[in-house]
């Protein structure tokens, strides 16, 4: 849509501009109502009653609430977040998203997040860079949202993913992009009315186990929006944040008022089913919302925008607590793997802000509208008190365990086990207990040590989660594939060759591989666990290797099998960036930038040919003098029978 000036959006109806009823200031809507089934509209409200600034002095304060307001109303950490991505998902394009931020960060004293030291990236909904057409009220919430995410998180990477249009179905295939590039935050600032559709959008674009996806409630008060109504999202309302002499320092209430209008929204899903962690009893689905954060434009955030905007502005709307929120989860470390992180803040209610004043609407039951004491509608359990309601486990008291993921397993029918699981706890001074489910037949944990022993005595593939748990009942887990290959009959017992084929030690042995090759930065993600080979991805000449020998007995089938993501900045068709994959002299396959894809494909060779032979397997990657391409490899195997 065309606009000039700040805020210069179209807007369909008389009520999309205006005095708030919520809170008596002048905003408009930037992006227009949803004009078809399946449209989303994003949930970014301007002040037009505060002119924008086009600059600020050094050092100067902008209008609305900035990162220490943030970080002390919701006594945040400032330190953590490292490496963690949280992804950002919007329609339409801002060409200007990533010198606004730049200026944004500069203003507050924030470390510099640019391409160049891969701290921002920008992509569209396929993972490549045909960006859609731009537009300024989406660029408006797209400002707002990676501001969000720098106020609460400076410390973290933003995947800022832009769908090729607002219909749910771009804007879902851009939350499933953000996932297969690794996000494990995925930050969702619109939505639209529900219909019978949603629970197929649920399965298709929300099921995520072990990704934190929030999304906004609503700026219209009481009433039910998708996809804030997923049974797989976490749900943000908003209230209004204001300083207070109380201990706190700080005051909240729901945005909105018992009038309606302007607000938060809240109420009953018509369609999604009630997730296991919802008991709340005045509705039969769906119960928004789960948390909140500051979203009121009255005492709105300070963004800077200047495609179809003047520079600083004044923003609000739950578009701006999604990406608290989202942030917030970030600050509290990784998702347990095959977890709903939604749960979470359900098994900590006490260590959140509990919000017992406001209303955004008239209803019944009231709660569904109305504050009080413990759960309510428009905001849910409450707001952030720190970060310990937003980590997995039970009551905790803040403490975060982490599991290790040790990658998928592989053991021949008969053969003997020693696994060791390793976990780390962020309080110091806890003892770990362990505990297993889904082990293959014969193996057992020690509740102690966590060292995995036994024989696997039955064939079959086992679906496995390990769990650490300490004194204070706070837990993690990781989950993975344990495949155990039985005989074959024929005197050939199937076994996996490969010496730490998902490069979970951490290191390259028995592998023999280039400096910096096995890798578990964020960067690009892990096929399972959290270590893999990436090879090349610098930019510049530059040639990496991966190799193992290994003998492959007489009589026996083999099949060798990997896991490939490839990720490159090249175009066309041209093949300028090449991995090589060969068995002694000879070459299985060869893949260049233009094979580039979103996610992992499996590669699967019959090697049945070297039995009785001693192979070197090997993959080689050669880059040439610019633009990037990433081979990312992971999950090997050399499986015989």
């Amino acid at each position: 849509m065309a606009a000039t000036g700040l805020l210069a959006v179209a807007a369909p109806s008389a009520t999309a501009a205006g005095h708030s009823p919520a809170s008596g200031v002048a905003t408009k809507r930037l992006c227009a109502a949803p004009s078809h089934p399946g449209e989303m509209a994003c949930l970014a409200l301007a002040r037009t009653d505060v002119a924008p600034k086009p600059s600020l002095a050094p050092n100067a304060t902008p209008s609305g609430l900035g990162p220490s307001d943030l970080t002390s109303a919701y006594k945040l950490p400032s330190s953590a977040g490292s490496g963690a991505t949280v992804a950002i998902i919007d329609a339409q394009d801002d060409p200007n998203a990533e010198s606004d931020l730049a200026t944004y960060r500069s203003q507050y004293g924030l470390p510099a997040c640019t391409t160049a030291n891969g701290c921002f990236k920008k992509v569209d909904q396929r993972g490549g860079t045909s960006y859609p057409t731009a537009d300024s009220g989406w660029a408006g919430e797209i400002s707002l949202d990676v501001d969000m995410v720098s106020a609460v998180c400076p410390n973290c990477h933003i995947l800022l993913v832009e769908a090729d249009t607002a219909d749910m179905n771009n804007l879902g295939a851009a939350v499933n992009e953000a996932v297969a590039l690794g996000a494990k935050y995925v930050s969702n600032s619109y939505g639209g009315s529900e219909d019978s559709t949603d629970p197929s959008s649920d399965s298709s674009y929300f099921n995520h186990p072990g990704v934190a996806i929030t999304v906004s409630s609503g700026d219209s008060g009481y009433g039910v929006e998708y996809p804030a109504a997923s049974q797989y999202v976490t749900s943000v309302g908003g209230t209004s944040l204001s300083r207070a002499s109380n201990a706190r320092g700080w005051s909240e209430s729901v945005w909105g008022t018992s009038s309606g209008g302007d607000g938060a929204g809240s109420g009953c899903s018509s369609y999604d089913s009630k997730p296991s962690w919802q008991s709340d009893s005045g509705c039969a689905k769906r119960t928004v919302a789960d948390v909140s954060a500051v979203a009121d434009p009255a005492t709105g955030l300070a963004v800077y925008q200047t495609y179809g905007g003047s520079g600083w502005a004044v923003y609000g709307g739950t578009s701006a607590s999604s990406p608290i929120i989202a942030s917030v989860y970030a600050l509290a470390g990784t998702p347990a793997a095959g977890t709903y992180p939604a749960s979470y803040p359900y098994a900590h209610a006490s260590s959140l802000n509990d919000v017992t004043s406001g209303a955004n609407g008239s209803c019944s039951p009231a709660y569904l509208c109305q504050a009080g004491t413990g759960y309510d509608g428009p905001t849910g359990l409450g707001t952030p008190n720190g970060t310990a309601a937003f980590t997995s486990g039970g009551s905790t008291g803040g403490n975060t365990v982490t599991v290790t993921n040790p990658g998928s397993q592989t053991t021949a029918q008969g053969g003997s086990v020693s696994l060791q699981v390793s976990a780390s706890d962020s309080a110091s001074g806890q003892t770990l207990g362990y505990s297993a489910s889904g082990l293959p037949t014969g193996l057992s944990i020690n509740s102690s040590t966590g060292l995995i022993t036994g024989t696997a005595t039955a064939a079959g593939t086992y679906n496995t989660t390990v769990t650490a748990t300490d004194s204070t009942n706070a837990s993690g887990s990781a989950s993975f594939t344990w495949t155990v290959t039985g005989s074959s009959g024929g005197g050939c017992t199937g076994t996996q060759l490969l010496g730490n084929p998902g490069f979970e030690t951490g290191s390259a042995a028995p592998w023999t591989a280039s400096s910096g090759v096995i890798d578990n930065s964020s960067g690009e993600p892990a096929h399972s666990g959290s270590w893999k080979a990436w090879l090349d991805g610098y930019g510049s000449s530059h040639t990496d290797t991966l190799s193992q020998t290994v003998s492959i007995p007489a009589g026996c089938k083999a099949s060798l099998s990997f896991w490939l993501h490839i990720d490159t900045a090249e175009s066309g068709s041209t093949a300028y960036d090449k991995l090589t994959v060969q068995a002694n002299s000879t070459t299985l396959a060869t893949y260049s930038n233009t094979n580039a894809n979103s996610g992992y494909v499996q590669k699967t060779f019959d090697l049945s040919s070297y039995a009785g032979k001693t192979v070197t397997l090997k993959f080689t990657g050669v880059e040439d003098s610019s633009l990037q391409t990433s081979f990312v490899i992971d999950d090997t195997a050399l499986n015989i029978s």
